[in-house]
């Protein structure tokens, strides 16, 4: 460890990473993640669009087209993460529900950004306490916070496209001959 002029060790400042490899060279292997096969491309691709078509359709019925970002970063995990715990139906559901809950609920209180971002903070722990982590649900919170207008409609509408987006992971993994979910509840 050697002492930088300003007295903090250097490894505070820049840790020393044991058995990393310094990043590919041109023409040497990556190691990035392995390129996904054309079909589980394509279907993952399709069944993506679908979902968000499907959703930008319900968002026009509701007027919540705001919930079309967040639910796009859910889908980008369900979709290309099944496996992973964020994107499991109690997380994408519950999570949804829990954040637009939370968010509806400080709206209540101000529509104020600053109240908005505590909302979006607040649900990152309540979806970790309850064992719901899903971090697209943080957007949720923010945006039901500052809605002024159907709150309860905004939950009810986060709920149905979280399960409409959950729908698609399972067929799209019938499709692909995978398994999603791991996990129901």
């Amino acid at each position: 460890m050697t002492i930088a002029p300003s007295g903090i060790s250097m490894s505070v400042i820049a840790p020393v990473r044991p058995n990393v490899e310094a990043p590919a060279l041109p023409g040497e292997a990556s190691s990035a993640p392995p390129r996904v096969p054309a079909v589980k491309l394509l279907l993952t691709t399709f069944a993506s669009i679908a979902a968000l078509v499907l959703l930008v359709a319900l968002g026009e019925v509701s007027g919540h087209l705001l919930l079309i970002p967040p639910m796009a970063a859910s889908m980008a995990l369900v979709a290309a993460a099944p496996q992973s715990p964020l994107s499991q139906p109690r997380s994408v559901i519950g999570g949804h529900f829990i954040a637009a809950t939370l968010g509806a609920a400080t709206g209540l209180l101000s529509h104020s950004i600053w109240a908005a971002a505590i909302a979006g903070g607040l649900a990152v722990g309540a979806t970790l306490l309850l064992r719901m982590p899903h971090s697209p649900a943080a957007a949720t919170a923010v945006i039901a916070t500052m809605a002024t207008a159907d709150q309860i409609s905004f939950v009810v509408c986060s709920v149905i496209a979280a399960s409409v987006l959950v729908g698609f992971g399972v067929l799209q993994s019938r499709l692909r001959g995978a398994r999603y979910p791991t996990y129901w509840i």
